[in-house]
């Protein structure tokens, strides 16, 4: 037993040595890094799609954005005008302030103005149905980022694996299984993945958020449209 640890040691000893006085291996520089433009021509013609969503999903979220943002900017002063031209008789003052305003609210008043004299219920379907309809021009085309956030990783995964499936293929007909060849395709392939993924991601953060700022401006034309109609059942009117 004893010999036979003598002789591991010996052995160990006899390693050591020899690393000790092998020639250090040269160090291989990673090449200078590819432009991304580059990278991205490289995940293969499944970048077109990907691409043409994510035009798309920037378009329809400025747009939306830009559009509520619009839409549910204060409404104060406004609401202000209409309580003092109801209050003081002056409905034509009202409608004309409506129909100058291109903003939801003064739409949904519009609408509740124009039927004054007729039983409150009825005035108050009246601003309810102009209401829906107003929430569907806000939330119009919203529903678009949420498809693209759905088959844009989709996308991706399509290309990487037709990248596989095309490295395997190759191997078969080269024989050629260098783990150089193969993470070399492998690489270039995971670029569509990823790109599906960042396309993906980003369409279902801006659909969320566009569906938080539509669910402001909701609460916002109900709380003016209560207002109003607490206006017209008050005594002063």
């Amino acid at each position: 037993m004893t010999a036979l640890l003598l002789y591991i040691a010996q052995a160990f000893d006899t390693l050591n040595k020899t690393v000790a006085g092998a020639p250090a291996l040269p160090v291989q520089h990673a090449p200078e890094a590819t432009k991304m433009i580059d990278i991205i021509m490289k995940g293969g013609v499944i970048m077109i799609p990907i691409a043409l969503l994510s035009i798309i999903a920037v378009y329809v979220f400025i747009e939306r954005y830009i559009t509520i943002r619009r839409h549910i900017s204060s409404e104060v002063e406004f609401m202000n005008s209409i309580h003092e031209y109801i209050l003081n008789g002056r409905t034509d003052s009202a409608l004309t302030l409506c129909r100058n305003t291109a903003k939801p609210i003064a739409r949904m008043i519009e609408k509740g103005i124009s039927r004054l004299g007729k039983p409150i219920k009825e005035i108050e379907e009246a601003i309810e149905i102009a209401g829906k309809f107003e929430v569907y021009d806000l939330e119009k085309n919203i529903q678009i980022l949420a498809v693209i956030a759905g088959i844009a990783p989709m996308f991706g995964f399509l290309g990487t694996i037709i990248g596989v499936i095309k490295i395997f293929f190759n191997i078969s007909m080269t024989s050629d299984v260098s783990i150089g060849s193969v993470s070399a395709g492998l690489y270039v392939k995971m670029v569509s993945s990823a790109s599906g993924l960042i396309v993906g991601i980003l369409a279902y953060i801006g659909y969320h958020w566009l569906n938080i700022m539509v669910n402001k401006a909701i609460h916002q034309l109900e709380w003016n449209a209560m207002n109003f109609i607490d206006l017209l059942k008050s005594p002063s009117k």
